[in-house]
């Protein structure tokens, strides 16, 4: 599978030394954390030798961004605590090309508020919006912020909307998407209140950008994602 052959040169426009880097592969392969099977086309991240889910290598809250708008890229880039570099490899040219970036919503959202002076700009904020409504499957959510609402009480509304959109998203891979999920299984619906928390209400992301581990930065951070979810709790529960 040529993206985890580390032998293979990367193209000398691709990613820098400190970039984190993400794969759109190109054969089928696995997670060797949690087992997923990962289908020609998913993205995958190599952690050391060790291929990961976008779950478990705890960047699935990040937004693919194509390459070819080079201004919203780069302002995307700057307004995103963590990024990625996709990359796919090309057969025919023997190499790693750079397709898009992994970036936070906001900051994309920031960087289209920016470029909406260029007509084109706005009519591609347009169409991503239109195409973001179209993969959320609405009495999905619906049924899933209530489950939010019956475990974590105490969430804010806006945030269990926010949860229940991103891990619902359809064909995105996400905790939402699983069978368990589906079924509204409390177990599935804890795990993605908790990304949700590592990501927003702790220094994890920050962590990561400094060079810290995946492992060290969520042991780091494990007691602050659990104060905030005891406060989302009822002591009756």
């Amino acid at each position: 599978m040529p993206p985890l052959q580390a032998s293979r040169p990367l193209s000398t426009k691709l990613p820098k030394r400190n970039e984190i880097v993400v794969f759109l592969i190109v054969r089928d392969s696995a997670c060797s954390e949690c087992g997923d099977e990962l289908a020609r086309g998913q993205l995958l991240r190599l952690e050391g030798d060790q291929p990961l889910c976008m779950t478990c290598a705890d960047l699935d809250h990040l937004v693919f961004l194509p390459s070819g708008n080079t201004a919203l890229t780069r302002r995307s880039t700057k307004y995103s605590k963590l990024r990625a570099v996709v990359v796919r490899f090309s057969r025919t040219r023997k190499r790693y090309e750079r397709q898009g970036i992994l970036v936070e919503e906001p900051a994309i959202e920031r960087a289209e508020a920016e470029c909406l002076a260029d007509s084109d700009a706005r009519a591609a904020a347009r169409e991503r919006a239109a195409e973001r409504r179209a993969l959320l499957d609405a009495r999905y959510v619906v049924s899933f912020e209530e489950r939010i609402a019956h475990l974590f009480p105490q969430s804010p509304p806006k945030e269990r909307r926010s949860i229940a959109e991103h891990a619902c998203e359809i064909h995105s891979g996400r905790v939402g998407r699983s069978a368990a999920a589906r079924h509204l299984e409390a177990s599935a619906v804890e795990l993605a209140v908790q990304a949700h928390v590592r990501h927003a209400h702790t220094e994890y992301d920050e962590l990561l950008v400094g060079g810290m581990s995946r492992q060290q930065a969520r042991a780091r951070v494990a007691h602050t994602i659990g104060d905030v979810l005891k406060s989302w709790t009822t002591s009756g529960r």
